[in-house]
């Protein structure tokens, strides 16, 4: 069994930045897909950025683009999201998701098994 833990949310202003980490307890694979998901308008969770260490891989959402960034840390069985340049509509609950698959990556919120309760981020402007 995975258990997920999230940390790092805070309240910052606009333009700020935050670091936001997850660590996985349990048994846990290498070939392993870590993701941050947020709640957003008209959708159940929107997927924000995925990783896949392995293979070099990156995906992020379209609004996050060249803000964020998705990084792991194989030996703290750890993975990262940095934000900067946040804005008022970055505010939400930040979600780490994990699944074991060999191919491509994907920000669905379906295609993950394993999740975290969450952590906070606000930002006021």
């Amino acid at each position: 069994q995975v258990q997920l833990v999230e940390s790092g949310g805070a309240a910052v202003q606009a333009g700020g930045s935050l670091r936001l980490s997850c660590v996985a307890y349990g048994v846990i694979y290498s070939n392993r897909h870590m993701a941050w998901l947020r709640p957003a308008p008209g959708t159940d969770l929107e997927g924000v950025a995925v990783i896949y260490t392995l293979a070099g891989y990156t995906l992020y959402g379209d609004s996050v683009k060249d803000r964020f960034t998705i990084a792991e840390d194989y030996a703290k069985n750890a993975v990262y999201l940095q934000m900067n340049s946040l804005k008022p509509e970055d505010s939400a609950m930040y979600f780490c998701a994990a699944r074991y698959v060999l191919g491509g990556l994907s920000l669905r919120e379906a295609d993950f098994r394993y999740w975290g309760r969450g952590t906070q981020v606000t930002v006021s402007s």
